[in-house]
Formats: C-alpha cells, sequence, structure tokens
C-alpha cells in the first residue's frame, strides 16, 4: 500500500497493529483479485485502488490532461448508494452492505480527483454528504465511520471539503470544526518535537509528533487538499502556544517542525521494527507540498531535489500513487515532472493504465501559440515583400501557409 494515509488503513482493518511507515513495498507479484479495466497499475487493489487512481486523476489534472473515460468510470463505479467509497469493490455492481467497509479517506480523495475531472457533480454532492454525516464530536474524522478522530483523515477530508467549495470552519458537529480537532492535535511548543502534530493520542492522552500527520495537518490546517502551491512565508518565528490554536498557528507550527525534521538530510525516515532506519519517500513528497503550501520554499526546493536524485526506484516498486505523489511535490515546488533527474514522471504514470488526453483547452491555447509565431513571421517577411510584390500576393502568401 502506499502514502500518507495506508498505516492508518491497515491498522483500521486489522492488518496492522502499530502505524507503519510509508515506505511502500513492491507492487505484489500475484494479485489477489483481478486487475479491472480502467484501474490504474497492476498491484492488488484490495487495499488502495480507489486512493490510487483518484491521486493518479487529481496529478492528470494539475498537468492539464483529461483523464481517460475508462479511468473516470471506474472510480464513479466503486461508489455505494450511501455516497461512500471503499478502497475497493471487486464486484460493483453488486449493492454494498454490512461488509462493505466504507471509509473516509478514500472517499474524501476521490471527492477531490471526481471534482477536478468535472462532471460528476451529483457522485460529489452524496460523497460530502456521507461524510458530513459522520463527522465527529471533536471536530474531526477517524478512518472509519465512528472510529477515533485522526490527523490525517481530518486533512484529507478538510481537503475534500474545500475543493467543492465549502468552508471546513464551517462544518460543525456539537459546536466543533475540523481545525478545532487539529488544534487538539497539535504537540505544545514545550514538548519534544513541539509544533508537531499527533496521529491520535495515546492511549494515556499524550501527544507525539508524527511526521505524516504532520504533514497532512499543515495542508489540512491551510485549507488545502493534494494539489498546492507555493504559500507566503509565516510572519513569525517562535512556536505559537496555547490551547486553541488558529488554523494558521497550527498549519506554521507544524512547517516548522518538518523543516527541523528534514534540515540535516533533506528527507524523513522510517523505521519498521527490527529494520534499520530508511528513508521515507512518500512521507518526503508529502512534506515537500506542506511546506511549499506555508511558504517555507527553500527547504521544500532542497527536498525535492533529494527525491530525483533518490526516489525513481520506490516510484517504480510501488507505482501510480507514488508517480501520482512525485507529480504534485513537483507541481508545489514549480519543477518540471517531465524530467525527474531523467525521468519522466508524466509519461510513467500515464503508462499504467489508460492513456489520458490533453485538455482541449490545452491544445487551442497551444495551437494559438503557434498561429501567433506563425503570423508574426508572416508580418515580419510581409514587410519586406509589400513594395516589390504587393499586398494581394502576401496576404495570399499567409492565407495558404497559416494551419
Amino acid at each position: 500500500m502506499n502514502v500518507r494515509r495506508s498505516a492508518a488503513a491497515l491498522a483500521a482493518i486489522g492488518v496492522l497493529a502499530a502505524a507503519a511507515p510509508a515506505m511502500a513495498a513492491g507492487p505484489s507479484p500475484s494479485p489477489k483479485v483481478a486487475i479491472p479495466s480502467g484501474l490504474y497499475g497492476k498491484s492488488d487493489p484490495t487495499y488502495d485502488g480507489v486512493w490510487r487512481q483518484s491521486l493518479t486523476l487529481i496529478a492528470q489534472r494539475t498537468l492539464g490532461y483529461r483523464p481517460a473515460a475508462e479511468a473516470v468510470d471506474w472510480l464513479t463505479g466503486q461508489q455505494c448508494a450511501s455516497g461512500a467509497f471503499a478502497a475497493f469493490r471487486a464486484a460493483p455492481a453488486k449493492a454494498c452492505d454490512g461488509k462493505v467497509m466504507v471509509d473516509t479517506n478514500n472517499t474524501a480523495a476521490a471527492v477531490q480527483a471526481l471534482h477536478a475531472v468535472g462532471g460528476h457533480g451529483a457522485a460529489v454532492e452524496k460523497a460530502v454528504a456521507w461524510l458530513k454525516s459522520v463527522q465527529n464530536k471533536d471536530g474531526g474524522w477517524g478512518y472509519s465511520p465512528g472510529g477515533a478522530s485522526d490527523t490525517n483523515s481530518t486533512a484529507v477530508v478538510i481537503g475534500a471539503l474545500t475543493a467543492t467549495g465549502a468552508n471546513p470552519a464551517d462544518v460543525r458537529t456539537a459546536g466543533k470544526s475540523p481545525f478545532d480537532l487539529l488544534s487538539a492535535m497539535s504537540v505544545p511548543c514545550d514538548h519534544p518535537d513541539g509544533g508537531g502534530l499527533a496521529f491520535q493520542p495515546d492511549k494515556k492522552g499524550k501527544l507525539y509528533s508524527n511526521a505524516d500527520a504532520t504533514a497532512a495537518g499543515v495542508l489540512g490546517a491551510l485549507g488545502k487538499g493534494f494539489v498546492a502551491e507555493a504559500g507566503k512565508a509565516p510572519a513569525g518565528g517562535k512556536c505559537a502556544a496555547g490551547d486553541h490554536l488558529t488554523a494558521a498557528q497550527v498549519a506554521d507550527n507544524a512547517g516548522a517542525n518538518l523543516v527541523r525534521a528534514v534540515a540535516h538530510t533533506g528527507h524523513l525516515d522510517s523505521t519498521l521494527p527490527g529494520a534499520e532506519d530508511q528513508p521515507d519517500f512518500g512521507n518526503t513528497a508529502d512534506t515537500v507540498v506542506a511546506l511549499a503550501a506555508n511558504g517555507r520554499t527553500e527547504q521544500a526546493k532542497t527536498s525535492y531535489a533529494w527525491l530525483e536524485k533518490n526516489a525513481t526506484q520506490w516510484a517504480t516498486q510501488s507505482g501510480p500513487a507514488a508517480y501520482a505523489q512525485l507529480i504534485l511535490a513537483a507541481h508545489a515546488v514549480g519543477a518540471q515532472p517531465g524530467d525527474f533527474h531523467g525521468t519522466s514522471l508524466v509519461s510513467s504514470l500515464n503508462s499504467l493504465g489508460p492513456a489520458p488526453h490533453m485538455e482541449q483547452a490545452a491544445e487551442r491555447k497551444a495551437k494559438s501559440s503557434d498561429d501567433g509565431k506563425n503570423t508574426g513571421v508572416w508580418w515580419i517577411v510581409g514587410i519586406g515583400l509589400v513594395a516589390g510584390i504587393g499586398v494581394g500576393f502576401l496576404f495570399s502568401g499567409r492565407k495558404k501557409r497559416q494551419p
């Protein structure tokens, strides 16, 4: 499985007892289910089908592509009548029942993808309504409906809300908004790793900073989804203290925490039980987006440069969601995903499923640009020809040569 919410997802379904890092394993050599037509990637989609498809469509739209209808249809076909999405449904024609484990993360990711694609307003509206219906009284969301709120799930739902034009501050249960949950998860400044965000409090109610949750929390506090661009640099340099932080304070505290986390090596580390520390490529990519959105562009660019040198093999092994993450990181810092240390993230992603099409508006813009260049050249040539050849011949020539 892949990316930011893999640990939460696996823990929620009882596969993982403790939070695992986001270092994705290689593709499953023998998928348990047949890979459906329209789905990106060749690894087993049981735990990440909707997630990887959603990130793929979002990345393609960010690049100016119109995703293939077959790919979009696959995603819309995964939605339950309630509006919710599960990680994967092998038999989407069958109605969802109590055995279908719908969740907030895949639903929120699908909302962002379908909204970006456009033309699926009814599906998006139903999904958002379902998300609002399962908001917890602390203002946040857990991975599963009714589950304890966590930073990551709350952040991805915030992204879905803002993508569709809703103000997360106005989405409340028992008077609490999702920003109240993020503030409650912010580690106090005087604690070790102060300013970071916890995934959830531990059994004793204590907060411990988690880099994965911190990167997600920055974007959530800023009201951003998966797609973000460089923001304005934070004004203050000190960690803001208090029990009720504003969303901006949560984001700035967490951004500073991330800077400290990647300052030495440029990347985050992950630790598997019994294994040595290793680079955490997925969460480093998320950190790049979070730092850029928080206006900490220099560190974001430094970490992106590290990814360029080191993350190609990880993306190749991990598949569509990993390529999408790197594309979104490139977008956040203004880099070119077509040249990722000699690899095209764009063609690599697009080759894993139905080929997308360049947006017609982009095609028209390119054609208009070409036409303008041709016109300019002919006008310059025409000035030298008018005196001896005549205006009639000049315009005749331009008419023939124009595309």
